[in-house]
């Protein structure tokens, strides 16, 4: 599975551990940056070159997008069409985000997560399919129609 990764300053070295995580575990991850540590980075920048690329093939990708509280990138990720972003804290709720509305980004919070929870909710949210429950689609489908009046 492809993935898209990308982080500002505060996500960084989080990043730079999920890359790795990806690369050892079989996933293509391709990394959108930043590529190094600069403290004046913005997170829209990342976040958006993430949801861009998963947006162009929503059904072959997937993205982690990453900064300090996890909400900036999840706003921005949002921003594009064919993307389902989620901020994930635990991964149960990685996983529900997976089974029941079908995600293709996941926002992480470095500021709040350890690397060991973060490795285990990117771990949970990659693993788990959606669910394809007459419900889901149902609630998937009403997402669409709000977007195509947008």
């Amino acid at each position: 599975m492809l993935v898209y990764i990308g982080a500002d300053h505060r996500g960084f070295p989080l990043k730079e551990s999920l890359k790795k995580y990806l690369q050892e575990n079989g996933y293509e991850a391709v990394d959108v940056g930043n590529k190094k540590l600069d403290p004046k980075d913005d997170y829209p920048d990342f976040a958006s070159k993430v949801a861009k690329e998963v947006s162009l093939d929503p059904e072959h990708s997937r993205g982690i997008v990453i900064c300090g509280s996890g909400v900036g990138v999840d706003v921005v990720a949002n921003k594009y069409p064919n993307v389902r972003s989620a901020l994930a804290a635990t991964p149960d709720q990685a996983m529900d985000s997976r089974n029941d509305d079908d995600t293709n980004v996941l926002a992480l919070a470095a500021n709040y997560l350890s690397e060991d929870e973060a490795l285990k909710i990117t771990e949970v949210w990659l693993q788990t399919d959606f669910s394809e429950e007459e419900r889901h689609w149902r609630r998937l489908g009403k997402i669409e129609k709000i977007e195509d009046k947008l």
